[in-house]
């Protein structure tokens, strides 16, 4: 869909089309694509805090029904909102009960909690059955035409090529995988099986189309460096070593099956719920946790593709030996308090080469000269796009850009809007489940973006510049950085 205003009229005559007609589900496209006629049953794995933040509008929607829900957890109130009653005050909303969950900790979570918000809403019209294994759910639901992924990030590819390989379509939150190995392998399953699929990322951000006409027309000349840089982590990160206590597994949660692929150990609250991020086990770091929702709108904008290279730097955790007080060795267990990751990219199209620099942490890039003229702090968290004739500011996803210094931005005449705006994320898979057009971040769309994430956090362990070569999957002069790019399996979980 190289002409994105094709795009958009396409779209919207198919839609047109597809709502007038009713049809047999073969005749759009095979048994795969669901018809307009019919709601699309999803099967929805992960009912922790942001599993029950997406379950509510993924319900709100007529052209879905959640006919199953999974979860190893069965319910507890020891889940993680943003802030106190967030997420509980959502649920009450949703449910019109004020007194929902009145006495709990927080808001609770859980697969029975998934099974009430379903039943509850469909009425007399639900009956949703409650699983602790995703693989029993794919086994018994036989009317299932696709999953919604919202586990942590260690399960995210298990349970999305187990659902592919079932010919079901796939969305799942960000990343397609903690580990580099799996998400390639997702992206190419995804091609192979010919799924519709879609990974959570902020594609429906429309300031990128904005941003794109910005830049494509020249507003600041060629894009030679991007600044991108986050608050987070918001949770713990620098770990030295994993606990050595062994509480026991609360009542109700399978932990076997919460490690999945992860070789067994003793169960501890330091690695569930949010906090699971901070880990290399199970998450991504601050990096993979943010880096999706603003590298989807700079690798748009900028059409890149592979990095040739990439590089970081990251606080120091030490671990001392208790054995040998003198000795320190570097821990690596756990993602760093602050990094910097930097990426090359060759030219492409008509556009020279590019550095993009990751910061989070509170680390930030030094401050624009024209932000200082202006009077103007540095953003905690943000966008700068730096070019031979200019500099563009914007919100850490790209929203409310504008041209620095305040009186270039005062006299700047945005160019025409020739770009289709996307869709909202939902609507976007939800139409590509119906075989109306491919999601903007289908899997082998995002796998660029994914591969780009993931070889950053290999950098943040390997301490030197990596050479990537992103044809044949390996760092050419780094095998220890090779090691890194999969994980070893539990038996019976292999992929």
């Amino acid at each position: 869909m190289s002409d994105p205003v094709s795009r958009r009229s396409f779209l919207e005559t198919s839609a047109t089309t597809a709502a007038a007609t009713v049809v047999a589900r073969h005749v759009l496209g095979g048994p795969r694509h669901v018809p307009p006629s019919d709601r699309i049953n999803v099967g929805y794995v992960g009912i922790g805090t942001q599993g029950v933040r997406q379950l509510i509008p993924a319900l709100e929607r007529k052209d879905l029904r959640i006919a199953a829900v999974c979860d190893p957890n069965t319910k507890s109130d020891d889940y993680v909102e943003w802030f106190r009653n967030e997420l509980r005050d959502k649920v009450r909303a949703f449910l019109k009960d004020p007194a929902w969950a009145e006495g709990a900790r927080s808001s609770p979570c859980g697969r029975e909690v998934g099974r009430e918000l379903v039943d509850r809403h469909y009425g007399a019209s639900g009956s949703c059955h409650a699983y602790a294994d995703f693989r029993e759910m794919l086994e018994r639901e036989h009317d299932l035409d696709a999953v919604y992924v919202m586990t942590p990030d260690h399960l995210h590819a298990t349970v999305a090529l187990a659902a592919m390989k079932a010919g079901k379509h796939v969305i799942t939150h960000k990343p397609l995988s903690n580990v580099l190995h799996e998400a390639r392998l997702v992206a190419q399953t995804a091609r192979e099986r010919g799924a519709a699929t879609h990974m959570f990322c902020a594609a429906g951000e429309t300031s990128s189309a904005d941003l794109s006409e910005w830049i494509w027309g020249g507003a600041i000349g060629p894009v030679r460096e991007v600044h991108n840089w986050s608050t987070r982590p918001f949770w713990p990160q620098g770990m030295t070593r994993l606990p050595v206590e062994t509480p026991a597994v609360p009542e109700g949660l399978d932990w076997d099956l919460w490690l999945g692929p992860v070789p067994h150990r003793p169960y501890h609250p330091a690695y569930t719920n949010a906090v699971f991020r901070g880990w290399y086990d199970f998450g991504t770091g601050a990096l993979g946790d943010m880096g999706h929702y603003s590298f989807f709108q700079i690798f748009k904008i900028l059409k890149l593709g592979s990095p040739t290279t990439v590089e970081a730097s990251r606080s120091q955790c030490w671990r001392i030996e208790e054995d040998l007080l003198w000795k320190r060795q570097p821990a690596d267990v756990a993602y760093p308090q602050a990094s910097l990751v930097r990426w090359e990219f060759a030219a492409r199209e008509s556009m020279p080469p590019v550095t993009l620099h990751w910061y989070d942490g509170g680390l930030r890039p030094p401050k624009p000269v024209e932000l200082e003229q202006d009077g103007e702090p540095m953003p905690a968290e943000g966008l700068l796009f730096v070019g031979e004739q200019g500099k563009i500011l914007a919100g850490f996803q790209g929203e409310a850009p504008r041209l620095l210094p305040r009186k270039r931005m005062e006299r700047f005449a945005p160019p025409a809007r020739t770009l289709a705006r996307p869709l909202e994320e939902l609507e976007q898979w939800v139409r590509a489940c119906r075989g109306i057009a491919p999601s903007d971040a289908s899997f082998p769309s995002v796998s660029s973006i994914s591969e780009t994430i993931l070889i950053g956090t290999i950098a943040l362990r390997v301490e030197k510049k990596l050479r990537w070569d992103a044809a044949n999957g390996r760092f050419p002069d780094a095998p220890e950085a090779d090691a890194l790019m999969t994980r070893q399996y539990r038996p019976g979980w292999e992929l």
